[in-house]
């Protein structure tokens, strides 16, 4: 058994899948330790896999589900592009969430119900840039919609992990230069 310090409280718990990817991401780590942090490195690998997850599910669902086909609910129509990533949203999420808290972010004290709501608050941000962006570059800069969703996905990585850095999971601490 293994103690895990979880809050003001320490658990035993036996290892589990979590620390299984920990273990092979700081196995994996050991030749960038001196270019990045361990926290940094983390969250790139995970939110990577969370990533390609997230665009080969969407190019399925929005090439073979949904047949790149507009997706008529009677009372709106949606776009085949939003579509899809509204149906890969639910998917991700739950994957990113659990990869930030149980891998990446894990020297986080605060409640598991709080990084919830704010992880939330997080992805709620990444909803909204995600939609901006898919429209901007299908619609108005003509990219094919998985090419747009790869250059969106840069755009919401970046913002993610700072939100989810200093505010989501508070393991950073923000300070302006002078």
């Amino acid at each position: 058994m293994k103690k895990q310090r979880t809050g003001n409280l320490t658990t035993k718990r036996s290892a589990t899948l979590w620390d299984a990817i920990r273990s092979v991401l700081d196995w994996v780590y050991v030749p960038f330790r001196r270019l990045i942090p361990p926290e940094t490195f983390r969250y790139a690998v995970t939110g990577g896999a969370n990533l390609v997850l997230d665009i080969f599910l969407y190019f399925l669902i929005y090439n073979f589900v949904l047949d790149q086909q507009v997706v008529h609910l009677g009372f709106v129509a949606i776009s085949p592009y939003i579509a899809a990533f509204l149906i890969v949203f639910p998917i991700t999420f739950v994957t990113g969430f659990l990869l930030a808290r149980y891998v990446t972010f894990t020297a986080s004290t605060l409640r598991g119900r709080v990084q919830l709501v704010r992880y939330a608050m997080s992805v709620g941000g990444s909803v909204l840039l995600n939609y901006v962006l898919l429209k901007l570059f299908v619609e108005v800069l003509h990219f094919w919609p998985t090419i747009a969703k790869a250059f969106t996905a840069v755009f919401v990585v970046i913002y993610s992990y700072l939100f989810q850095r200093y505010f989501t999971f508070k393991t950073g601490v923000f300070k302006l230069r002078r």
